[in-house]
């Protein structure tokens, strides 16, 4: 996965963390357990506030 794959890693996230809130994730947890996916991919260092925001948009959809 990279960063663009949006909702592959809402997805994931929803799977790895099931009984999380996503809105109520910080955007540095929320940056850490992204890289931290086994199927993540890309840049560590990239990832900035616009795709935080859209993954967790997509994850808090994906959770309903």
């Amino acid at each position: 996965m990279r960063w663009t794959d949006v909702s592959a890693i809402a997805e994931a996230l929803y799977e790895k963390y099931p009984d999380v809130d996503p809105a109520t994730v910080r955007f540095v947890d929320l940056h850490n357990w992204v890289v931290g996916l086994e199927d993540f991919s890309d840049d560590r260092t990239r990832g900035g506030e616009r795709v935080l925001e859209a993954i967790q948009a997509a994850w808090i959809d994906e959770a309903r």
